[in-house]
């Protein structure tokens, strides 16, 4: 059997099952979450075109753009992992999905082993037709969040965490030689004190973003995702991480033995917490820091923080 989903993509239905796409597209009954996800959908594809002229530089994908683009054939879906946003749980979950009965509980998994690469298969490393028949086919999702919290929550955990030395090598060194006056020969050294405000400055300064990519914790979901490029079918967010991910599962089949694991972190970056960072932020800075992060924020539909003072 055939069928065409309003998206114009050909699903191909196994008899007597129905794969995550159909249940998504055609849902048995239409619930408020299908809508919502269609209404998130809507977003992005109306973003990608009002900015079309700046998001259509690159046209052709290269299979080194798809290395966060986690594979599960078993279960016939692709997830776009993004730093910062719940990834370390997500991971885990696509490792007990892939994983053929060698985990049944995702919060066994350690974090360390979660990030390994060799752990779960990615897009990249399959061959052209095979990359183009799993994007057609398989159901796509990704987890988003609001852009400026979860920049704070990168620096955070990257820049003031002293077991992180080697980002304070890697940036925090060169953040500080270029943006910090007299600064010290131990700071020029060790790269550990980088300040919020010395991080922005490297972020918006245009020299960074010639030199290399950003760090993919700091980088563009817009960059990571290519969700201009790739048509997601879910848009999973950070503020309804419960709902969103048991959906997913839902969704993929699994939800009877599986769900997504849930504890509060006392230590989770708030919205309260990003303001106060942003409060030593000069209004300029502000601005071109927004500019960077902006695709993000239209297109996931999130405003423009109460607590900027753009110019």
């Amino acid at each position: 059997v055939m069928r065409r989903n309003p998206f114009g993509m050909d699903i191909c239905c196994r008899k007597g099952s129905r794969s995550p796409l159909q249940e998504l597209y055609n849902p048995t009954q239409l619930s408020n979450t299908a809508i919502l996800h269609q209404i998130r959908r809507d977003q992005v594809t109306d973003t990608c075109r009002a900015n079309s002229v700046s998001s259509r530089k690159r046209r052709v994908l290269t299979p080194s753009d798809l290395k966060h683009l986690v594979v599960d054939e078993d279960h016939e879906m692709i997830y776009c992992y993004v730093p910062k946003v719940a990834c370390t749980n997500w991971k885990r979950v696509m490792m007990v999905l892939t994983g053929r009965g060698k985990y049944s509980d995702p919060m066994e998994i350690p974090a360390n082993e979660a990030h390994v690469s060799s752990n779960l298969k990615t897009l990249n490393q399959y061959s052209i037709p095979e990359i183009n028949h799993r994007l057609k086919n398989y159901m796509k999702f990704l987890f988003v969040r609001e852009p400026f919290e979860r920049l704070v929550s990168a620096y955070r955990n990257k820049f003031t965490q002293k077991y992180n030395t080697s980002f304070h090598k890697r940036y925090g060194t060169k953040i500080v030689r270029r943006q910090r006056k007299n600064a010290t020969q131990e700071a020029l050294r060790k790269g550990d004190d980088v300040k919020f405000e010395e991080f922005v400055a490297y972020l918006i300064d245009p020299h960074t973003q010639r030199e290399e990519p950003f760090n993919e914790h700091w980088q563009t979901v817009y960059s990571l995702c290519h969700p201009c490029h790739i048509h997601y079918d879910l848009i999973g967010k950070y503020e309804t991480l419960e709902e969103d991910s048991n959906y997913v599962l839902q969704l993929a089949g699994v939800s009877n033995y599986l769900k997504f694991p849930t504890y509060a972190k006392s230590t989770r970056t708030t919205d309260e917490m990003t303001t106060e960072f942003f409060q030593n932020i000069s209004s300029l800075h502000q601005t071109q820091l927004y500019e960077v992060y902006k695709l993000d924020f239209l297109m996931f539909n999130y405003s423009v923080p109460s607590y900027l003072k753009l110019e």
